[in-house]
């Protein structure tokens, strides 16, 4: 029996990262920003406090591929759990994001929708007390292996949400179970650049911190 499941969880570990290497949840590896730099990069979002679960999804299978999420608490990160959003002047810990401008924040969501690729948006206002736990979660959680986006982003949210939202390892389970909160709103944003989405960083020139 026990051979059996180690075989099941070898396979589920396989798919999940053949899925992953295609979405970009394929970069285990964490920079390590010095905190001077990252406290210089803060940004303040004036919008509401806000939760927002980005889900990648295959537009050939309907599979999920990808989960990350942003904060808006004291200040605007995206917790990108072993994702490959990643330019040297955006400042990086911990797969922790930071310095999520407006303009940032739209490059990363064009980032991973296009040809092959679609991206759930998910948003839900919460009380700033809330963005806050959710805040403290993402820094404190750490560095995050190839494959575990969905695991990770759903054991966070699991802590703010007891009994709505479970852990996972499948990123539309996930999606699925955030979804049912009350007051979440949704939109799909469809791309059609090349499946290469790599130029998009080469070319990206974003404004200095």
């Amino acid at each position: 029996m026990a051979r059996g499941w180690n075989a099941g969880l070898r396979r589920l570990a396989l798919v999940l990262g053949t899925m992953a290497a295609l979405a970009g949840c394929d970069t285990p590896e964490s920079a390590w920003t010095p905190p001077d730099v990252v406290s210089q990069a803060a940004y303040d979002h004036e919008g509401p406090s806000r939760l927002t679960l980005f889900t990648m999804i295959n537009n050939r299978t309907g599979a999920g591929a990808h989960s990350s999420l942003m904060v808006n608490g004291s200040e605007r990160v995206i917790f990108d759990p072993a994702g490959s959003f990643r330019h040297e002047k955006l400042p990086e810990r911990g797969h922790v994001l930071y310095g999520i401008t407006p303009k940032v924040a739209d490059k990363y969501t064009r980032y991973h929708a296009r040809e092959t690729f679609r991206v759930q948006v998910q948003e839900l206002d919460v009380p700033p007390a809330v963005a806050q736990q959710a805040l403290r979660a993402v820094q404190a959680y750490g560095p995050v292996p190839s494959a575990q986006c969905a695991r990770s982003t759903s054991t966070i949210l699991g802590q703010l949400f007891p009994g709505q939202v479970g852990q996972t390892w499948f990123p539309k389970r996930l999606s699925e179970d955030f979804g049912g909160i009350a007051g979440v709103s949704e939109q799909v944003l469809h791309e059609y650049d090349d499946h290469d989405n790599s130029r998009v960083l080469r070319e990206w020139v974003p404004d200095a911190f």
